[in-house]
């Protein structure tokens, strides 16, 4: 199946990056190459690097970016950001770009067992590698089940979800998407059912945890500020409330000065911010991107600038 990403907020994210024709630049969940491909349109003799770490997205990437001499595509999780860059001989860059959630290609190609709209073993993992979602709905506690739910997917009937898979599981195993969005409709009031699919929110947790994909992005914003120049640019797109969160505070973490009691003359405690947010709130899509592009209607961009 090819791989096909419709690349969220492009322009806004080219501007946000202030790409500098010898500068290096990183995007940090390549895809498609979307994103990269009108990033590497603006360096003349600069670097990019586009990592990611699901192997479809990195031969497609490839790909595309063949035309460009300056651009690499590195198989890689985010979180190896600093492992990637030495290897590279690269001590610092000038902007990092970061896409976070899945891709339309995993969420279409059925056997990724990303999507409750199709029929698929339940896998979910972008890297193809490590734990899939089968073993955690057949495996995981049912208390640490709701959990997830409830923490991941913010969803009220966490503990009624989670008793139904262990009840489910407890007669024969969880193999299919199928069979868990059966078993999470038959967990909720039929009230629930009619507002909006219920399956949402599960999948979407249980698709973090396989994937640790709160952790990744906090390590792989660290990793990025510490290897980011002087003046140079960090551009994250989020696609829920919980990477939104984290992002937003990661940001104003870096952009706090002084901390001292408000009631104090002067500054002792010496702290300067690191950063400066350039959008002080998120960039949405429009209204036109999102009538063409359905999957870009949750978006929020967020860039900042280290000092």
């Amino acid at each position: 199946m090819e791989f096909k990403h419709i690349s969220v907020l492009l322009d806004d994210c080219i501007k946000g990056l202030n790409i500098k024709s010898d500068g290096i630049y990183v995007d940090c969940t390549a895809g498609g190459g979307g994103h990269s491909s009108e990033i590497a349109k603006h360096i003349v003799n600069g670097r990019l690097i586009a990592i990611d770490r699901d192997p479809d997205a990195v031969d497609a990437a490839r790909n595309r970016l063949k035309e460009f001499s300056i651009a690499q595509v590195v198989n890689a999780n985010f979180t190896q950001i600093e492992m990637v860059l030495d290897e590279l001989n690269i001590n610092e860059a000038d902007g990092f770009l970061f896409d976070l959630g899945v891709s339309s290609h995993q969420l279409d190609e059925a056997k990724r067992g990303f999507s409750y709209k199709h029929d698929a073993p339940l896998d979910m993992r972008m890297s193809k590698d490590g734990l899939s979602a089968a073993e955690v709905v057949n495996t995981y506690d049912v208390s640490a089940l709701a959990k997830i739910i409830f923490e991941y997917g913010e969803d009220r009937y966490a503990r009624s979800i989670a008793a139904g898979i262990g009840k489910a599981r407890s007669e024969s195993p969880i193999e299919t998407t199928s069979q868990l969005a059966q078993i999470i409709k038959a967990s909720v009031p039929a009230k629930a059912r009619r507002s909006k699919n219920p399956c949402k929110q599960t999948f979407q947790a249980i698709r973090i945890e396989v994937n640790k994909e709160l952790d990744a992005v906090s390590l792989g914003l660290d990793s990025a500020f510490k290897r980011l120049s002087h003046g140079g640019r960090i551009c994250v797109i989020t696609f829920h409330s919980l990477e939104d969160r984290l992002v937003k505070q990661r940001f104003a973490s870096w952009c706090e000065g002084c901390t001292c009691p408000p009631d104090f003359p002067i500054c002792i405690c010496g702290n300067e911010p690191k950063a400066r947010l350039i959008n002080r709130k998120p960039i949405l899509p429009s209204q036109e991107e999102i009538s063409a592009n359905s999957r870009s209607k949750s978006a929020k961009l967020r860039i900042l600038e280290k000092l």
